[in-house]
């Protein structure tokens, strides 16, 4: 019992990674792809305002997951990460170099080396979710058993390939419904519509490749397509495509709700992708009964997992709100004149 439930926190954490920290890879996405450095001037500088307050923080959960595959399910950590060490490897790598060229573009002087670590930063928020993508692609389609060695077999097939397109697709939906709704925001009515065209050029083609998807597992990963075309599965699908029309219609006027529908779209397929596994890990050589570890140690990260859902959720939550009610907006050069104590006023400066 206790490992079903830790299976399930495990799920919901991996969701909760691809919703936050997918909307930081989308922006990328579209950093990437805005053009020149004039052309894409507008929406870069949208892009740094929005991601600057609350980019480090997404990483949390992919911590949280490591922790709890390490420690709950030890033969699953342990066999996708023989089996698939090098996409796994350039995903991290795509992380350190990601976060790095972020932090260093703005500050940096030199418009070459602005160029630069721009353009290592956008790369990389391309590749690191194809390549977890692809990752979860090898599970899915039963690649990586437990014994298995490393190879281009486990990731580089049709499931992984199409997970890793999509979790670009994700990405990039996410990213752009959510900078569409801080351009309203920030009072910049023509990223409003430049990123609401993108949002919806996304969604269309995320629900073409889930078809392809869906037509590949079939013969790829039979258990998976089972699972993801009837019961809990089927719903969670439906529910998806649901979320994915209302975002449609509410990104007329994009805000909180759109970003809510289109959190949804992604949190839905996540979890549709966990339950249409049922019973197993991998399919279909690892359940999670036999990839549990001790029981102890399950009850401890148990113990764990709500002491972090006591502490750390609300933090995290608060600073979603604080960030999305504009009350993160680094200082201007008026507000840094404005306070600055009077020079004629000696009093002012002790």
């Amino acid at each position: 019992m206790i490992a079903d439930v830790i299976a399930v926190v495990l799920l919901l954490a991996v969701a909760a990674y691809a919703c936050a920290g997918g909307t930081d890879y989308g922006a990328g996405f579209w950093d990437l792809t805005a053009g020149g450095a004039r052309r894409g001037a507008r929406a870069r500088w949208l892009i740094d305002h929005a991601m600057a307050p609350v980019w480090e923080v997404n990483n949390v959960w992919l911590v949280f997951v490591f922790v709890i595959m390490w420690t709950g399910f030890p033969t699953l950590f342990q066999t996708v990460f023989s089996a698939m060490w090098l996409p796994l490897a350039l995903a991290a790598i795509g992380l350190v170099l990601r976060g790095a060229g972020f932090a260093l573009r703005k500050p940096i002087r030199r418009i070459a080396g602005r160029r630069l670590y721009g353009a290592v930063f956008a790369i990389a928020s391309l590749l690191t979710p194809f390549f977890l993508g692809a990752a979860v692609g090898g599970i899915a389609s039963g690649r990586a058993v437990p014994g298995t060695e490393a190879s281009a077999h486990a990731w580089a097939n049709p499931t992984s390939i199409l997970f890793g397109l999509i979790a670009i697709v994700a990405t990039a939906f996410l990213g752009a419904v959510f900078l569409a709704g801080d351009a309203a925001r920030y009072g910049a009515p023509d990223l409003v519509g430049y990123f609401r065209r993108r949002a919806l050029g996304s969604v269309v083609a995320l629900a073409v490749l889930a078809a392809v998807m869906l037509t590949v597992t079939r013969s790829d990963a039979p258990h998976v397509w089972h699972g993801l075309t009837h019961g809990v599965g089927l719903g969670l699908v439906i529910l998806a495509g649901v979320c994915a029309v209302a975002t449609g219609w509410l990104l007329r006027r994009p805000g909180g709700w759109s970003r809510v529908t289109a959190v949804g779209v992604v949190a839905a397929s996540v979890i549709a992708w966990g339950a249409a596994q049922r019973p197993y890990l991998i399919p279909t050589s690892l359940t999670v009964a036999a990839g549990a570890g001790d029981p102890g140690s399950l009850r401890w990260t148990g113990l764990v997992t709500l002491v972090a859902v006591v502490l750390v959720c609300p933090a995290v939550a608060f600073l979603y709100w604080l960030d999305t009610h504009g009350e993160l907006e680094p200082l201007s050069d008026t507000d840094l004149r404005r306070t600055e104590p009077a020079r004629d006023d000696p009093t002012e400066l002790n």
